[in-house]
């Protein structure tokens, strides 16, 4: 076993892989990444699954059935990804029973429906129907449309990653759909020891966007701040985390045997490579959070990482500190939060888009 992703776990801190593939389910990767690299838990997006589709004979026996039975794109789309995604629950379904909060599998809702709530909530109830198991959890994007949303599944007992979470204010707002999805719940009867939530706080997108307008500003004191933001950034967060769980509101939903919605660390690949390739990992090492990682992360903090402690609870004044000389300099961070929505959204939009043409491809093949 990796002695450093050991050190990782060992700290607190859950270790999830962002990919997923039939071709690692059937081979025994991902089984493997559970017994030796301290994987506990699988994310997944439709760019993930298009690669996978794209490189992968494992799936054509299914598309030429699927074909055969004259399904459309999407009903190929939402079976072969529910597929691999009740596989990998069942993969990690030990990990579920002994810890369970971990061995948890992500599938996202369909991207088009970001701004439209009653369409989240029915692809969610669909999504949660068909993998059909207790480890599962549906990705919903943290939209003005998508809060509503996760507070009517939680409402019925469905488990949820919530996405695309750039900034404290709407994370908090994410806190409190979850939260009234759980008061909900536990009025309707609910157990809600069953309920399992996370909630992923996108972190290196962030120092793109402020990076690119530091860079467009340009002087040293503006230069000299490039690579704090997310991290700054990420630290409110959870500071926020920790204020709600100190909630009577919290507590009473504690009581009646509630989960906490745990803070995830997404986007942790690191895209400047003037940084530390760990960078995101190391910095954000706080016990009871999950850091979901691309393997090339992964396998990097396994050669390399360090784990230095707590380096995220006890720094809102820090960071604070951060954001305040980014706007001393010109940084309007509220704008940068709009535009790394909007493009959250764009870049999903795109990605399914993807994946319907390479899936169109497998189907035009699988009919020759």
């Amino acid at each position: 076993m990796s002695d450093r992703l050991k050190a990782l776990a060992d700290a607190g801190v859950s270790i999830w892989l962002d990919d997923l593939s039939r071709e690692r389910i059937e081979s025994g990767n991902l089984a493997e990444l559970v017994k030796e690299s301290s994987v506990v838990g699988v994310t997944t997006n439709p760019t993930i699954f298009a690669g996978a589709i794209a490189d992968g004979e494992r799936y054509d026996e299914q598309v030429r059935g699927l074909v055969a039975a004259g399904h459309d794109v999407d009903k190929v789309i939402f079976e072969l990804t529910t597929e691999d995604v009740r596989n990998a629950c069942d993969v990690l379904a030990p990990v579920a029973d002994e810890s369970g909060a971990d061995g948890r599998v992500s599938i996202e809702v369909e991207p088009d429906l970001a701004n439209d709530t009653a369409g989240t909530i029915a692809s969610a109830q669909a999504l949660w129907a068909a993998v059909d198991r207790p480890n599962a959890l549906i990705k919903i994007p943290a939209t003005k449309e998508g809060l509503p949303a996760i507070t009517a599944v939680v409402a019925q007992g469905i488990s949820v990653n919530v996405t695309l979470i750039f900034g404290e204010q709407r994370y908090r707002e994410v806190m409190d759909a979850y939260l009234s999805g759980l008061e909900q719940a536990r009025d309707a009867g609910l157990d809600l020891s069953g309920i399992q939530s996370v909630a992923s706080f996108f972190v290196s997108r962030v120092d793109g966007e402020v990076d690119k307008r530091l860079e467009a500003i340009g002087t040293d004191e503006a230069l000299a701040l490039r690579g704090r933001a997310a991290v700054a950034n990420a630290r409110l967060a959870y500071a926020a985390f920790e204020e709600v769980h100190a909630s009577d509101r919290w507590k009473q939903l504690a009581d009646a045997g509630a989960t906490v919605q745990r803070p995830l660390w997404a986007s942790t690949g690191v895209k400047n490579p003037d940084y530390p390739d760990t960078l995101y990992v190391t910095d954000l090492v706080v016990a009871g959070t999950v850091n979901t990682m691309p393997e090339k992360t992964m396998q990097a903090f396994a050669d390399h990482g360090e784990v230095e402690g707590d380096k995220v609870s006890g720094r809102r004044a820090e960071a604070e500190q951060v954001f305040a000389s980014l706007a001393s300099v010109g940084i309007d961070f509220e704008d940068v939060l709009v535009v790394l929505e909007h493009e959250g959204v764009d870049k999903f939009k795109k990605s399914w888009t993807e994946l319907v043409e390479t899936v169109k491809g497998q189907m035009q093949q699988a009919a020759k």
